[in-house]
């Protein structure tokens, strides 16, 4: 039997089932009577699931302990490491599993978007903590955990862009960006251009995957990724990206050569297929910092300008030369001509010699 008693303003209840020993404090009489009745109907059908370890551990405590079980075996295990970090330096990270409640959730996506943060940024710091709710919930042993996340209204993600590079733009970025302390900037960016290469695959680009006599590259399965953020096992050079690969590895010389004018970076004596490790060299952040500092500039800047928006222009420009739509996707990588339509930005002028 429960053990219902006043204490002070609050009335408490108190249930002793072998070595279960379990307590609430309640505010009438009324509700703690129904709380023990409740439990102690759930101990005699052997569903009852003790709600202690859900007061008992921390949100960082399962964000440590995702980071330790699940991490280690993604395949890019870097983001997800970065977005733990974020959670764990917010004030919920010390909160418990029990004292969690949607509206929690809901002021801090609110907080986000006030800071400026993109809206997919903010769904997938979301996602996260509910996929690790439902994990919790599921296999590890918090059977009777309500994932607060669940009704939430959370971003749809990212809006599409149409951003690309406009005419002139290349070339005053080029500069700004050759006129750098940074060597390895502006062909990195005329490379995001010419092969079309998100960010991250770009910058993990290594000196063995460039066949610079066949004019391909070749990327190994564990770095093509998977679904439509996938990238082709080969991908053609144009003559121009050669000649940005030979500058590049010229850089890895002793004796280095930077020469900021872009029409004179042509093929270099140097052979790349001497070369082992990074083609880079130096980390992708290293660039996008210079990158920002361009295009951010109050005075010549191009604040509405973004990294990824290079990935549109390169697609965009392979669609220019005449290509078809298949030969585009398999340079671009996308999967699916639904992607890859919101990739592509066509003046409809460019299109009038083709109608005459």
């Amino acid at each position: 039997m429960a053990s219902i008693y006043k204490r002070g303003a609050f009335w408490r209840a108190q249930i002793r089932r072998g070595a279960i020993t379990l307590s609430e404090t309640f505010d009438t009489q009324a509700e703690a009577k129904a709380w023990a009745w409740d439990v102690e109907r759930q101990l005699e059908r052997g569903s009852f699931i003790d709600p202690r370890i859900e007061k008992s551990t921390t949100l960082g405590e399962l964000l440590q302990d995702y980071e330790r079980l699940v991490v280690p075996h993604k395949r890019y295990p870097g983001q997800e490491r970065q977005r733990i970090n974020r959670w764990l330096e917010t004030p919920l990270a010390t909160r418990t599993l029990a004292s969690l409640r949607g509206k929690d959730f809901s002021l801090y996506r609110d907080a986000r978007r006030k800071a400026g943060r993109a809206e997919n940024t903010i769904r997938l710091e979301l996602q996260l903590v509910s996929r690790i709710f439902e994990l919790a919930r599921k296999e590890w042993g918090y059977e009777g955990l309500k994932n607060p996340l669940k009704d939430i209204t959370k971003p749809s993600g990212s809006q599409a862009r149409e951003r690309i590079l406009e005419p002139g733009e290349f070339e005053k970025l080029h500069a700004r960006l050759s006129a750098s302390e940074n060597p390895w900037a502006a062909p990195a960016f005329e490379l995001a251009i010419l092969t079309t290469l998100r960010a991250g695959t770009l910058f993990a680009l290594e000196w063995p995957w460039i066949n610079l006599a066949k004019r391909l590259i070749e990327i190994p399965p564990h770095a093509r990724g998977t679904a439509n953020k996938g990238v082709p096992a080969r991908l053609p050079l144009s003559l121009r990206a050669v000649s940005v690969f030979r500058y590049l590895a010229a850089l890895h010389q002793p004796t280095r050569i930077h020469d900021p004018k872009r029409m004179q970076i042509g093929p270099v004596n140097v052979d790349p297929t001497q070369l082992h490790g990074p083609v880079f060299g130096c980390s992708r952040n290293a660039v996008i910092m210079v990158w920002k500092r361009v295009v951010k500039d109050k005075q010549s800047g191009f604040p509405d300008l973004r990294w990824h928006d290079l990935r549109h222009t390169g697609v965009t420009s392979l669609f220019l030369k005449g290509l078809h739509p298949m030969q585009v996707a398999s340079i671009s990588g996308h999967r699916s001509m639904q992607m890859l339509k919101r990739y592509t930005h066509l003046d409809p002028s460019s299109l009038l010699p083709l109608l005459d």
